[in-house]
């Protein structure tokens, strides 16, 4: 009789968030990473994080910025750093990780909405036979697999049915369709593009690797938070008139997320 394996290794896609750093003052970097956090309000705690050191010059002390993550409950997977620093971040135990390009910094936050780290894409962070929501219980995450696709086709994923608290689905290097509600709390990732035909009441995060040209659609916003890019924004405070619980259409212009109302 043969015996059960005790262990295998397979392949899989994580999305995770990229805190890409601008300075090597960590002072002034955990001061920051406070106030993004106390902006976001809890939206992305457990999203494990990948630290963006590409635009250093000069290390900093990657064991309290990593300790200073985790109090966040943001788990660090790895970091991406310039040779120059590579050996600092391996000593400190980070792994060496080789992503796309961020996008450029996200904007200050608006009067109207607070703005925040931004998501790194995903490792942050497959497209296309268009798979049904996932019957898997809250906290689960919905990956769509890449089948052959025509030349500058663009894959898409559907998702037929209505997204409960705690869902996630991510369509890698595809757009994404949800026919029906994104409910509170649950989340929808896309390299692509984002559309949702109906209420829109969690996250949503287009161009997740980095698509500046991403837009997200929904025929009514509602959302706790959006994102292009790596460029996000919280919609804790009602919006204007024409654009609260109004179809809308999410986009970015420069390095500024603008929120506007869908022409239908």
């Amino acid at each position: 009789m043969e015996a059960s394996p005790v262990l295998d290794i397979k392949s899989t896609s994580l999305y995770a968030i990229r805190v890409v750093l601008h300075s090597s003052d960590l002072r002034a970097v955990l001061a920051a990473l406070d106030q993004r956090m106390e902006e976001a309000a809890g939206f992305f705690e457990d999203e494990p994080v990948v630290i963006d050191a590409s635009r250093l010059a000069e290390p900093l002390d990657w064991n309290q910025l990593a300790e200073a993550l985790k109090r966040h409950g943001l788990p660090t997977i790895g970091i991406m750093a310039p040779a120059d620093l590579a050996e600092s971040a391996r000593q400190a135990g980070l792994a060496l990780l080789s992503l796309p390009a961020a996008p450029a910094r996200s904007p200050a936050p608006e009067p109207e909405a607070a703005a925040e780290p931004e998501p790194a894409p995903a490792a942050q962070a497959a497209p296309a036979p268009a798979p049904s929501q996932p019957e898997t219980p809250p906290a689960t995450e919905t990956v769509a697999e890449q089948p052959p696709a025509a030349p500058h086709a663009v894959p898409t994923m559907v998702i037929d049915k209505p997204l409960r608290s705690g869902q996630r689905v991510y369509a890698r290097h595809a757009d994404l369709i949800v026919m029906g509600v994104v409910s509170h709390g649950a989340e929808v990732i896309a390299d692509g593009n984002i559309h949702v035909y109906g209420p829109l009441r969690g996250k949503a995060m287009a161009g997740a690797r980095g698509d500046t040209k991403a837009r997200i659609f929904t025929t009514r916003l509602e959302a706790e938070l959006v994102a292009v890019a790596g460029v996000y924004r919280t919609l804790a405070t009602a919006l204007s008139p024409d654009i609260q619980d109004k179809p809308a259409l999410i986009r970015l212009d420069g390095e500024k997320l603008l929120v506007e109302p869908l022409p239908i």
